[in-house]
């Protein structure tokens, strides 16, 4: 009789590991009570799905601050090249950008879903819209899952419900709760990937103004460096958000007992002498002007009446009237302009949660519970969160995979 492995969740872990877990022979059920399969994967990388990161498992673990550890031995097993394999085996063409990047050559994050549905439909997945209730033991270990529907028979049951960031997509944290009455332990659950609350009012003054082509670092109490990266971030009603800020955030992590503020290079290209020679030259050929008009030429007009007010100079301030002093904070404040940050955003609007099942419950070579025979977890649900670049959906992958190799292979004896 072929082994009854039973999955719950049906997101990129979760259709990963029922599709590895049908190759190997078993019979799968796949439970996910959205009508869409992939619900979440549809809206990554802003719908274009960053698929995995064109590296091998060294580099990857390197993208991991979290358990990195933990995930050594399924990245051995299944890397962002081994990842890449396996949708171009699909017949999905990928392409590889900045960072190591890896997308579909359509941007269309249906097409990764879509191949995946076809190859658990290919391979006979039994795949049913019910919502898990609980998992159901006999004699300790795992013998079926209670649905919201109906009871389903298992000899191995794969947890991948998700975190609880993006709610709307299913990541309720309905596996926690079944994880925790089992036995495991959760660790508290947070936003990883996260927009940054600022009580400063010049956000709410620049809300909506996007930088490009800045950097930003991030340092904390002690005045030390935490992050450091170039590219794009938004000011918003609340605080600051955009691609640079969702990395720092995974860098963030001490809210409690640190305290982290953000510093912009508005002008990365050019360094202080060179800002401020070209200052000098602006303010030299223009000194009836006034000087908001200077800074206007600096920067965004949305930026213009922060900088002025940062440094004291009232509206309709003419350019002979700038010291010398005013002129060098001018630079200071383009090179470095500070925001102070007060925490991250809530965790519904994470793209990844950090926290979840404690790593040490868990096989790290086979995903297997230690605590409960026949049951395995993968993705998000773990307590393992990366940067971007694709580095999530690879734990998910590679997770994923082993769960279902795993399960299909799962004697009870095993676990005696």
């Amino acid at each position: 009789m072929n082994k009854r492995v039973v999955v719950i969740g049906g997101g990129a872990a979760g259709m990963m590991a029922a599709i590895t877990a049908a190759g190997q022979g078993a019979a799968v059920t796949l439970l996910e009570p959205n009508e869409r399969l992939g619900k979440k994967l549809n809206i990554t990388g802003k719908g274009r799905c960053n698929v995995t990161n064109d590296s091998g498992s060294e580099v990857l673990l390197q993208n991991v601050p979290r358990n990195g550890r933990f995930l050594y031995s399924v990245f051995s097993r299944f890397d962002g090249r081994d990842a890449m394999a396996f949708f171009e085996h699909l017949g999905i063409p990928l392409k590889t950008e900045r960072g190591n990047r890896v997308f579909p050559v359509s941007d269309r994050a249906f097409d990764i879903s879509g191949a995946l549905e076809r190859e658990l439909r290919r391979l006979k997945v039994c795949i049913l819209r019910d919502r898990a209730v609980n998992i159901e033991l006999s004699d300790g270990a795992v013998s079926a899952v209670q649905g919201r529907k109906n009871a389903y028979p298992a000899d191995a049951v794969i947890l991948a419900t998700g975190g609880v960031s993006y709610p709307a997509t299913g990541s309720t944290g309905d596996g926690y709760r079944i994880a925790a009455a089992l036995g495991h332990t959760i660790v508290p659950p947070r936003g990883s990937l996260v927009p940054l609350v600022s009580d400063d009012p010049c956000c709410r003054q620049m809300q909506g103004l996007a930088l490009k082509n800045v950097e930003l670092s991030v340092r904390n109490s002690r005045g030390k460096v935490v992050f450091r990266e170039f590219g794009e971030m938004l000011f918003t009603h609340f605080g600051v958000s955009g691609p640079m800020v969702l990395s720092a955030s995974a860098h963030l992590r001490d809210w409690e007992g640190e305290h982290y503020r953000l510093f912009i290079d508005l002008k990365p290209a050019l360094d202080r002498q060179k800002l401020e020679t070209r200052i000098l030259r602006d303010m030299g050929e223009s000194p009836n002007r006034d000087f908001e008009k200077i800074v206007a030429g600096l920067v965004h007009r949305s930026m213009v009446d922060v900088i002025c007010q940062r440094l004291d100079i009232p509206a309709g301030w003419k350019v002979n009237a700038v010291t010398r002093e005013q002129r060098r904070r001018l630079v200071e404040l383009l090179k470095s302009f500070e925001l102070d940050v007060t925490g991250p955003r809530p965790v519904e609007e994470a793209i990844v949660t950090s926290g979840g099942v404690q790593v040490s419950e868990v096989q790290p070579g086979t995903m297997a519970s230690k605590l409960v025979p026949g049951l395995y977890f993968a993705g998000e649900i773990l307590d393992v969160d990366a940067y971007t670049g694709g580095f999530n959906l690879q734990i998910a992958w590679a997770t994923g995979r082993q769960a279902g190799l795993s399960a299909a292979e799962y004697e009870e004896s095993d676990a005696e």
